[in-house]
């Protein structure tokens, strides 16, 4: 008898050995799990920052609709500026800048040409796809509105939040600005209950410390900062 109760004592000691190490092991997959998907929104956020750069240089403001922003990235074409010679001090002395001088070649005028001394100064600009430049041509513009992970818990893909417009800085003046992010409850979703109580830890650090619950890019707000990642 006291053998038979010795090996039920093992039996249940090895099974919460086995419980135990199971909770461990499961926790830190746990883990792994969180720092992959923050990596993936990153990431994302990243692709969304220079779609949104690249619009501005050409349009003087942040987009504001999705559609826009993936038709500009499939459609739209940066240019490739080739350089050839550069300006002496002596030239810039006498007024030329590189638009005027770029403008005198363009012309093809051989005599104004020699006379600013020209004849090795080239800037040819090509245009070339966005699209493949920026993300390459595999990239799928589609996506890039859509939060990663944001499928795990009911198979349907939430979008990012994205604003922009025109503010007022501290220093009062009049800039384009943007903000794009997730908040953690539309990436850190599953069936298991440990999700849902990491992103209310996380909302209620966020709130406590006044800060934006989730990741993010730019700030819609007086306090612009140059659409930098909130983890940046």
């Amino acid at each position: 008898m006291k053998k038979l109760i010795n090996a039920l004592l093992g039996i249940a000691a090895l099974a919460m050995l086995f419980i135990c190490y199971r909770s461990i092991a499961d926790q830190q997959d746990f883990d792994k799990e969180v720092v992959q998907r923050e990596k993936d929104v990153k990431a994302r956020l990243i692709e969304i920052r220079l779609a949104e750069n690249a619009y501005k240089e050409q349009k003087d403001e942040f987009c504001t609709s999705w559609d826009t922003l993936i038709a500009f990235i499939n459609e739209g074409k940066l240019p490739i500026v080739t350089k050839q010679g550069i300006l002496t001090e002596a030239q810039m002395e006498k007024g030329l800048t590189e638009s005027k001088a770029a403008a005198i070649v363009a012309s093809g005028n051989a005599a104004e040409i020699a006379a600013n001394g020209l004849q090795g100064f080239r800037r040819d600009t090509t245009w070339v796809s966005l699209r493949d430049s920026l993300y390459g041509p595999d990239f799928n513009a589609e996506e890039i509105r859509y939060i990663p992970h944001s499928d795990a818990l009911d198979g349907k893909k939430k979008e990012f939040y994205l604003a922009a417009g025109w503010i007022k800085t501290k220093s009062d003046a009049i800039i384009p600005a943007m903000e794009c992010g997730a908040t953690f409850d539309t990436y850190l979703v599953g069936e298991s209950k440990l999700w849902a109580r990491e992103a209310a830890n996380r909302k209620e650090i966020a709130e406590q410390q006044g800060a934006y619950d989730g990741l993010k890019i730019g700030e819609y707000s007086s306090l612009w900062n140059n659409n930098a990642g909130n983890w940046e």
